[in-house]
């Protein structure tokens, strides 16, 4: 079959031969084109190969004051909307902060702490992690819709929403560096937050909002320096959310300081302004303590 296939294409005229060899030829460049399809000018390259910048060097001498401080970060900020890119117009490139962090854990990068751990001792297993959110079996009672009309359990199964997440409890610590004589801060870890909802998956009144899951940030520093992150003043120049979180691009509001009563804000400032008033206290306070340490 295959020497009689060979006969009659010798057989074929030579223009006639040429024609066809060439749409063969146009036909595999169309299918090699398709396949290698460039969303934009050039090929993207810095933002997936960066390499985290390593902190200064850093002795315990050198500290000669430190604090710790807990913040939220408020996703319906406008500012802080890059953090949560939604998913229905995420791609390969792009993702929003929650879908980053949930990958790299679920790939085994990252590790998982408990949400009422925020000293990093509870890694949070597999099946743990797979509930984050929400996302589990619910038992729930089914009426049938023929008669007798009774109910029956069955099973449902709730899916995680990245869009659920509303904020970010990010956990810091500020100090002073005498051998550079530079007030820094390093963030130690974040965690996100979702509105909480009862068994039945209903918001519960009062707005209250969930811990989902810590996160070691020095840890994640890597994954996020290769995560972009649109930049609303130029495309050319995208972002990444260690940019974010080490230029301090985003807004937030102090909830907690270390303290020797261990209470958060919310615990003696029940009124949120009050509670909003305080957070600013405490910010001025380590602004003026900086600026005491000079003399003019």
């Amino acid at each position: 079959m295959r020497l009689l296939e060979t006969v009659q294409l010798t057989q074929i005229h030579p223009m006639k031969k040429f024609i066809l060899l060439l749409v063969t030829v146009i036909g595999f460049t169309a299918i090699a084109s398709a396949q290698n399809v460039l969303d934009g000018i050039y090929v993207r390259e810095n933002n997936p190969a960066r390499r985290v910048i390593p902190y200064p060097y850093l002795r315990e001498a050198d500290v000669m004051w430190s604090k710790k401080i807990w913040r939220h970060i408020d996703l319906n900020e406008k500012i802080n909307a890059p953090l949560r890119y939604p998913k229905s117009g995420e791609t390969k490139d792009r993702k929003n902060l929650i879908s980053v962090m949930m990958d790299a854990v679920n790939e085994g990068s990252l590790t998982a702490y408990d949400p009422q751990d925020d000293e990093f001792t509870l890694p949070m297993t597999a099946g743990e992690f797979s509930k984050v959110g929400g996302a589990d079996s619910v038992a729930i009672k089914v009426t049938r819709p023929d008669p007798p009309y009774d109910e029956y359990d069955s099973t449902v199964f709730r899916k995680f929403n990245p869009d659920d997440v509303v904020q970010y409890r990010l956990k810091e610590e500020w100090f002073f560096d005498k051998q550079r004589s530079v007030m820094d801060c390093r963030i130690i870890g974040i965690c996100p937050m979702v509105l909480a909802r009862d068994q039945d998956g209903n918001l519960i009144e009062g707005g209250q909002k969930k811990l989902l899951f810590w996160i070691y940030y020095p840890e994640a520093r890597r994954i996020f320096a290769n995560a972009e992150v649109a930049n609303r003043y130029n495309s050319s120049m995208r972002l990444t959310f260690e940019d974010i979180f080490m230029k301090r691009m985003f807004n937030s509001y102090i909830t907690k300081e270390d303290n020797v009563y261990n209470r958060r804000v919310d615990d003696y400032k029940t009124n949120p302004l009050d509670a909003l008033l305080e957070s600013e206290r405490i910010k001025q306070d380590m602004i003026n303590f900086e600026i005491d340490l000079w003399e003019y």
